[in-house]
């Protein structure tokens, strides 16, 4: 069976996490790269890696070390426009976490990887404190995206039922695991797991999963000459 680690992405992955996510634009989505959509993709330091709440999770294949999937969570609720402002008050930034980027090279898909980050991230979004909500949207056009989602969330508003004025997206709304606390939005403890690992969390995912996850420490960098 095919063995992974999956751990909080470090300045060592940001190269190969960027490339997994720019291949699944352009290959899996119609429109491509789009700057105002996207820009995270470009600096995903900036986007994930410097605010405390805020998170990126990379799968890296255990045979080569490669990073072989993403997925991200930020405290920004969808803006309207584009999305329908019914979601976005529903949505606030600051209460919502936002589920973005959970994309899986082609050849590493059902395997329950995706299932697993996702599983991940709810863990992290939970221990926050703050997080009221766990939005995302997706594109169903995409081969089997809206299946996966529908599996872990419920549909709060399906824009191909509101005809030529929707863009065609699904919004889905997935449960917090455990109970919700009572503290504001960033009052609670912020509990990024640590850089070395994820062993405290990794056991959260869904037993139902194939993917034997196991905690992996940073590769070291390679020597640079002078």
């Amino acid at each position: 069976m095919h063995d992974y680690c999956i751990r909080p992405a470090g300045p060592e992955d940001l190269d190969g996490a960027r490339a997994v996510m720019l291949d699944t634009v352009y290959r899996d989505f119609a429109t491509g790269y789009v700057p105002r959509w996207h820009g995270d993709i470009v600096d995903p330091a900036t986007a994930y890696l410097a605010p405390d709440r805020h998170l990126l999770l990379v799968a890296l294949d255990g045979e080569d070390g490669e990073v072989v999937a993403t997925a991200a969570l930020d405290s920004r609720g969808p803006a309207h426009p584009p999305n329908p402002r019914a979601v976005a008050e529903r949505y606030p930034s600051g209460a919502t976490a936002q589920l973005r980027r959970v994309y899986v090279r082609a050849e590493h898909r059902r395997r329950g990887l995706a299932r697993r980050l996702v599983a991940e991230l709810l863990a992290f979004a939970a221990a926050d404190g703050g997080y009221r909500a766990v939005y995302l949207h997706t594109d169903p056009s995409v081969e089997g995206a809206e299946a996966f989602w529908r599996s872990l969330g419920t549909v709060v508003l399906d824009e191909r039922d509101r005809g030529a004025g929707g863009q065609g997206i699904v919004h889905f709304d997935v449960p917090l695991p455990g109970p919700v606390p009572a503290a504001g939005p960033g009052r609670g403890p912020v509990t990024r797991p640590a850089r070395a690992g994820t062993s405290r969390s990794l056991t959260a995912g869904d037993p139902r999963g194939a993917l034997p996850a196991r905690s992996c420490a940073p590769r070291p960098r390679r020597p640079t000459g002078r």
